[in-house]
């Protein structure tokens, strides 16, 4: 398609950037360029930009790029970023209200002040609000639907929506909400708890993902979702990368981590083409290996390069 810029686009309030490098925004610190980088001021702005957009023009909406490979060839269109407008955690009683772009630690760390039980697993999902409704994050035993009273979404074509927990078709790290929707806030539902209880537990899940994920490396979250346990044995991603042999490997600059298999990690040169021909090499193996079927939970987005 024919290069966008921002002749093409609505006037707004907020700020774009051409041919803005994604690699600088994505946790594994690879990939080419956007036409395009938008951050809208506020909802209002998020709106107008959507209404006054052509249609034939290609919206892809990034959070803080944890769990996102893109690749080398870059993003046609606009990648819209939110920014500070969207980071806001207001508590009321034991509702937490987040912005989508809100980090999801932060939203676990906001509500434990507040003595707001149930959130805490969300200390533990590297990412942001907005990237939890749309692939109903979790862990340490909790996930966004368990919690989730609401979201606030636009449309393609700047319509606001609400969107009841039900109606976000919730499953195992899925959303069945419509991919054109760009979620900008939600509210979350806990219980009374004590503060200082609530922080020891958050404690302890801080301390467990540091012990057991290389979160120090260039690496992504998550790179498969974990299969249906009937199907696998009761095995973990994880453990069917390593009974194939697969810690450690190496494609390129990419490498599988040998703490947590599970995660990739850019040893320093790696490209996208790097990465994801190894975590195709791993899906193929344990495929052909040991018959089960692995689930990109990194999403993948762009063009690899000719």
């Amino acid at each position: 398609m024919t290069k966008v810029t921002v002749k093409t686009l609505p006037d707004v309030r907020g700020k774009y950037v051409e041919n803005a490098d994604l690699s600088t925004l994505t946790w594994f610190r690879v990939g080419g360029f956007a036409d395009v980088l938008f951050s809208p001021a506020d909802e209002d702005d998020l709106a107008h930009f959507l209404r006054a957009t052509p249609t034939n023009i290609p919206i892809f909406v990034m959070g803080v790029g944890s769990n996102l490979l893109v690749r080398d060839g870059g993003v046609r269109g606009v990648v819209i970023r939110l920014g500070s407008g969207f980071r806001q955690v207001v508590v009321d009683g034991l509702k937490v209200t987040a912005g989508a772009g809100a980090i999801d630690a932060q939203v676990a760390k906001r509500a434990a002040e507040a003595g707001v039980a149930g959130l805490e697993f969300f200390r533990g999902v590297p990412g942001t609000i907005g990237g939890a409704l749309r692939m109903n994050a979790g862990a340490y035993g909790g996930e966004t639907k368990d919690v989730l009273v609401s979201a606030v979404a636009f449309d393609r074509a700047g319509k606001r929506h609400v969107l009841s927990n039900t109606e976000m078709g919730f499953s195992y790290r899925h959303s069945d909400a419509p991919e054109e929707l760009i979620f900008t806030s939600a509210t979350f539902e806990g219980q009374r708890g004590d503060s200082k209880d609530i922080i020891a537990r958050m404690d302890q899940i801080s301390a467990q993902r540091e012990e057991t994920q290389p979160i120090r490396e260039r690496t992504g979250g998550s790179t498969f979702a974990n299969p249906d346990a009937a199907l696998s044995g009761g095995r973990k991603s994880w453990q069917l990368i390593d009974e194939i042999g697969a810690r450690g490997r190496v494609i390129g600059d990419a490498q599988v981590s040998e703490r947590h298999c599970n995660f990739m990690i850019n040893r320093g040169n790696a490209s996208a083409a790097d990465l994801e021909e190894l975590i195709e090499s791993l899906r193929i193996d344990v495929q052909e290996k040991l018959g089960v079927e692995l689930r990109w939970e990194i999403r993948r987005v762009g063009e690899a390069t000719q």
